[in-house]
């Protein structure tokens, strides 16, 4: 398969390999050019109607599947790996790797992998669209605009909070937690940090780490960045948020799940935070109805890493680590290499 988009311009494409191809399952529409750039070396079934399908459908089409190209909305747990003694790859089309149970991969000889990088910069650029757009309350002011209210300009209108000189909190320093940071300067942020260990000193940029509590309690615009899991879940819950600043800013641009919603509803309520902004939700599409009653919530749907460029260099990266696997190349985005040597490796039928 070609590592990139499609073949140079004139080149000739591959003959298919001969013999049976490789049966791979593609869950949800993907790019078409990139569709059928993975048929040429794969025999593929897709779902390009984008069909909602079943756990017991997703079942009966994984049974026999090599190698699966997975969305982050679909589970893919130790019971379903058991009905598929075939699958040596189960290649998710995300960097968050929540919805793979990665330890009963491992235990099948199964390889995951995931897609790093290529969305850093779409899902940072996003974060900060979204922490403008709470700041300057800039939706909030747009349905206003809409629904015929504006009748001229009045200095007390839709006061938003200062961001430049403003302090960024980060939960969750990875790559797009680093890349925001980079944003921040332009904005003359002071910029502090919770991981669980502190950034090597030559980061790149001038960073603070705190403590939880510490960030919680200096941060006027809070962005969460980590990854979801059982230990996360609800890591901002009732208690955290009383601790934010009144008139604060919460973006949730990380997973559903990591901010009790529910508590968010109140606590908006309350003024502390004073607003949010979530690209994720628990439970999306179906997410707390109370998030739809305030003003002072901004809703995008789950659409940080939303670029032409970002998305098709994950569909690119995902596919380039089925066939690596398929093929027998470690992959460039392993997610459990303490399987490569017991891994299940594909065999022409």
């Amino acid at each position: 398969m070609n590592q990139g988009n499609g073949a140079p311009a004139g080149a000739t494409p591959a003959a298919p390999a001969a013999g049976p191809l490789p049966r791979v399952l593609v869950t949800r529409r993907i790019f078409p050019d990139l569709l059928a750039e993975l048929r040429r070396d794969h025999d593929v079934r897709d779902n390009q109607d984008d069909a909602a399908w079943s756990d017991a459908q997703l079942r009966e089409r994984m049974a026999d599947v090599h190698g699966v190209l997975v969305d982050p909305t679909r589970r893919i747990d130790a019971g379903l790996l058991d009905a598929c003694p075939r699958l040596c790859v189960v290649s998710n089309v995300a960097v968050g790797y929540n919805n793979l149970d990665v330890p009963a991969c491992t235990r099948a000889g199964i390889l995951a992998t995931n897609t790093p990088d290529v969305l850093t910069d779409a899902t940072a650029d996003h974060a900060w669209a979204l922490l403008m757009a709470a700041a300057r309350r800039v939706v909030e002011s747009d349905r206003w605009t809409r629904a015929g209210h504006w009748q001229g300009f009045a200095l007390d209108a839709f006061l938003g909070a200062e961001v430049h000189g403003a302090t960024l909190g980060i939960l969750g320093m990875g790559r797009i937690g680093q890349a925001l940071a980079r944003r921040a300067r332009g904005f003359d942020m002071r910029v502090i940090y919770h991981n669980r260990t502190p950034l090597p000193a030559d980061a790149g940029a001038p960073l603070q780490w705190v403590d939880k509590a510490e960030l919680l309690r200096s941060a006027d615009f809070l962005v969460l960045l980590l990854p979801y899991s059982a230990a996360t879940h609800h890591a901002i819950g009732a208690a955290e948020l009383a601790q934010m600043k009144p008139g604060s800013v919460l973006v949730n641009i990380a997973r559903g799940g990591v901010v009790d919603d529910a508590a968010l509803v109140a606590a908006l309520a309350a003024g502390r935070p004073g607003a949010a902004a979530l690209d994720v939700m628990e439970n999306e599409p179906h997410f707390h109805p109370g998030l739809l009653a305030r003003d002072n919530v901004v809703l995008t749907p789950h659409i940080g890493s939303a670029t032409h460029r970002a998305r098709r260099g994950m569909v690119s990266l995902a596919m380039r680590n089925l066939d690596d696997v398929l093929q027998g190349r470690r992959p460039q985005a392993l997610l459990n290499p303490e399987a490569w040597e017991s891994r299940r490796r594909y065999r022409a039928e």
